[in-house]
């Protein structure tokens, strides 16, 4: 481990520092080591820079699994397979970080390789905003949005892994410490599948997660027929009750009359949120939605970095912002974007879908969120529990994030708290 911030001015306090070739750090060392440490507390570290952990590499993993069963949205797409980028970033000290990136792999893969790889290799970890800026100010010319943030996103949390582990402390200790010791989970699922029992399906699937002890559902819509959709709603509604929270998404199907005409429909059913509802650049779209509405309209799972979401923070565009931590910058941008809600009154709940390190990143994200507002009985923020079929997620760190009666405890070990199954990485990364 680096001899870090939090224990340096401990050993500047040695004369006998002077005459190190390089820094102690916590680790195995003889006794009585120039004078300074009992059995087993620290060793000589010897870089060429004293003081700083170095970057050695990057590695990139694409992933792809075929899904066991293909399903839709209201988009269209057919997804029948599932992707990852998984990025790994070595170092001098033989600590070992993990990153994820969100949306085509392949991409991801290119922009981490290529155009961010180059500026992040001799680099400290520690200095994790000075890289994320480097970063950014790199791509800022023709990637303020997007894929090139994605990539950035994926290293910033495998830096974030490093630090952790360096330290010996979970992520959320050092971002903060955590309001919580495990969240609740929504079950998010319900997507098309069979067009002949859309209904029918959509019933079975709400009552099995309920039955799991899920208190929490989100559902697609977008069937092209608000009637078709109102009746889906409906039936589901009826099968899980009244007490459990029911959801819905879009995947912004809509114009800016027809999600008015829905959401009041919606309203009836007592939906928790409308996630979604129209084009996620229609930011004054979203304003008319939102004031139309007394439902609560969330969104921003398609924005990137705190200046995207500034602007809509601004307008109070949505009640509740979705960054992903994968997505919109990372552990350290992502923060950002929680001030900016907390200070503009708007409750985040982080969008995520991916693999099992985006899990744990999103996980320590939220444990460092406090409640918005404040208050006797404050609404927490909830986890999203992708449903569909993902290896990547549930076999990736060997110990799946599995919930109990829809809650999931919060990772306590150093880092992002988990291993990664290097066995499974070779199982489904794209030659």
């Amino acid at each position: 481990m680096r001899l870090s911030s939090c224990i340096r001015p401990f050993f500047i306090m040695w004369n006998c520092l002077e005459s190190m070739q390089g820094y102690y750090s916590i680790a195995a060392c003889a006794a009585n080591c120039h004078g300074l440490a009992r059995t087993g507390m620290l060793r000589h570290s010897f870089n060429n820079i004293p003081g700083l952990m170095k970057i050695t590499d990057i590695i990139t993993h694409q992933l792809s699994v075929k899904v066991d069963e293909p399903f839709t949205s209201s988009r269209g797409w057919i997804y029948t397979t599932k992707n990852a980028l998984v990025v790994e970033i070595t170092t001098d000290e033989g600590i070992t970080g993990w990153g994820d990136c969100y949306g085509p792999s392949a991409v991801a893969r290119t922009i981490v390789d290529t155009l961010l790889k180059p500026s992040v290799i001799g680099k400290d970890p520690f200095d994790v905003e000075v890289i994320w800026e480097a970063l950014y100010n790199k791509v800022k010319d023709y990637g303020l949005t997007g894929m090139t943030i994605s990539g950035i996103s994926g290293v910033d949390i495998a830096l974030w892994d490093i630090i952790g582990k360096a330290c010996g402390k979970p992520v959320h200790k050092l971002i903060g410490g955590s309001f919580r010791s495990q969240v609740q989970a929504y079950a998010t699922g319900l997507y098309f599948k069979n067009m002949d029992r859309l209904t029918e399906e959509a019933v079975e699937e709400a009552r099995g997660y309920v039955d799991q002890g899920f208190k929490a559902v989100k559902m697609k819509i977008g069937l092209g027929s608000i009637k078709k959709d109102i009746a889906r709603v409906a039936a589901v509604r009826d099968a899980i009750g009244p007490d459990v929270l029911l959801m819905v998404d879009a995947n912004h199907c809509y114009n800016v009359p027809q999600a008015i005409n829905i959401g009041r429909e919606l309203e009836q059913l007592e939906v928790h949120w409308f996630e979604e509802p129209i084009s996620p650049e229609d930011i004054e779209g979203y304003v008319e939605v939102s004031r139309a509405l007394d439902m609560a309209v969330a969104g921003g799972e398609n924005e990137f970095a705190k200046f995207s979401f500034r602007h809509i923070l601004e307008r109070r565009a949505m009640d509740i912002i979705q960054p992903d931590v994968c997505a919109a910058g990372g552990i350290t941008e992502c923060k950002k974007i929680a001030t900016l809600a907390q200070a503009h009154g708007t409750q985040c709940v982080p969008h995520a879908w991916g693999t099992a390190i985006g899990m744990a990143a999103t996980l320590h994200f939220l444990a460092s969120l406090p409640e918005c507002p404040p208050c006797l009985v404050p609404m927490p923020p909830l986890l999203e529990y992708e449903q569909t079929f993902n290896p990547f997620r549930d076999q990736l760190a060997g110990k799946p994030f599995a919930h109990d009666k829809g809650w999931v405890d919060i990772p306590t070990v150093p880092g992002l708290g988990i291993e990664i199954d290097r066995d499974l990485l070779d199982r489904y990364r794209v030659k």
